[in-house]
């Protein structure tokens, strides 16, 4: 009945586990500000998409203004860019968002969603629509023919730096002391502060590192999508439904359900393509009509 290659379907298996990886790193950081912060980040996608020019920007652009010997590569960017990225969240944070945590969660989703469009304004002004290109790095470019199918080496490298970042801060944040309190800090903020915890600071840095996780997922991405002021905005709606079927808060629903849902979406553009766009949102509804909560989130 359908007429594909099994090299063409894990081809396209592979684009699915590539979407997947940035589904769960850009799920996994909203799942930490919302678990924390009970905020819901709309600037997410700006940041991810800030972090992806801010590596095009280091590599093409400085070498012009400041001579052809300062030039940022890849490997520097990637550490670079998201702690750039995640020192413009803590501002955010420390100047507007520390203002709204008593309020309805309504006003820091329409404050985050403000600030993303002016963040996306900026970068349209100066850079157009049109889109931008990102070598990967030298050692990554090429491929392994594996015989079934070619596999790109950066795209191998791709996921597995995304799985490894995914379960390194799983573990971090549900099995390290450091996240027994940050866990503390979300149902108790005032016994935890009462055993001499800074819990305004750990909750500023929570969320500078949550933001700066989308920065890594946007220089990850570089190489990978085209550069423009809207690619992050692209990918939100799919990373909140990512979000709410793997449970609020929830990292590791955010991580699997990321990585399955990309891998979905994958399978769908081979059999079905027309309803790829929309397959995640069935499964949400789905979702939401049998477990409201999510998959891995608590029942109230």
């Amino acid at each position: 009945m359908f007429d594909i290659s099994l090299s063409a379907l894990l081809a396209q298996l592979l684009v699915g586990l590539i979407n997947g990886c940035f589904y769960a790193i850009l799920s996994m950081g909203l799942a930490i500000i919302f678990g924390l912060l009970n905020i819901v980040n709309f600037t997410h996608g700006a940041q991810f998409m800030m972090a992806a020019f801010l590596a095009w920007i280091g590599f093409t652009q400085l070498p012009q203004l400041l001579g052809p010997g300062v030039q940022i590569n890849f490997w520097a960017a990637l550490i670079l860019a998201p702690l750039l990225v995640g020192l413009v969240g803590i501002a955010i944070e420390k100047t507007l968002l520390k203002r709204l945590y008593h309020l309805d969660h309504l006003y820091g989703l329409l404050l985050t969603f403000g600030i993303a469009l002016m963040m996306e304004g900026g970068f349209r002004y100066f850079y157009g629509i049109s889109g931008v290109g990102y070598e990967p790095p030298e050692i990554l470019q090429g491929g392994y023919d594996l015989g079934f199918m070619f596999l790109p080496a950066y795209r191998a490298f791709v996921v597995v730096a995304s799985l490894t970042l995914c379960f390194t801060t799983w573990y971090l944040f549900e099995r390290t002391r450091l996240g027994a309190m940050l866990r503390a800090g979300t149902e108790n903020p005032k016994l935890l502060q009462a055993f001499g915890v800074n819990v305004p600071v750990m909750i500023t840095l929570t969320y500078g590192f949550g933001v700066a996780l989308a920065g890594v997922a946007g220089v990850l991405a570089a190489p990978v999508m085209q550069i423009n002021p809207l690619m992050g905005s692209n990918l939100l709606n799919i990373v909140f439904a990512v979000v709410v079927i793997g449970g609020l808060g929830s990292i590791m629903g955010a991580i699997v359900t990321g990585l399955a849902l990309g891998l979905l979406e994958g399978l769908t553009k081979v059999f079905y393509p027309e309803a790829s766009t929309v397959v995640v949102f069935i499964v949400m509804a789905i979702v939401l009509l049998t477990r409201p909560a999510g998959l891995f989130g608590k029942e109230k």
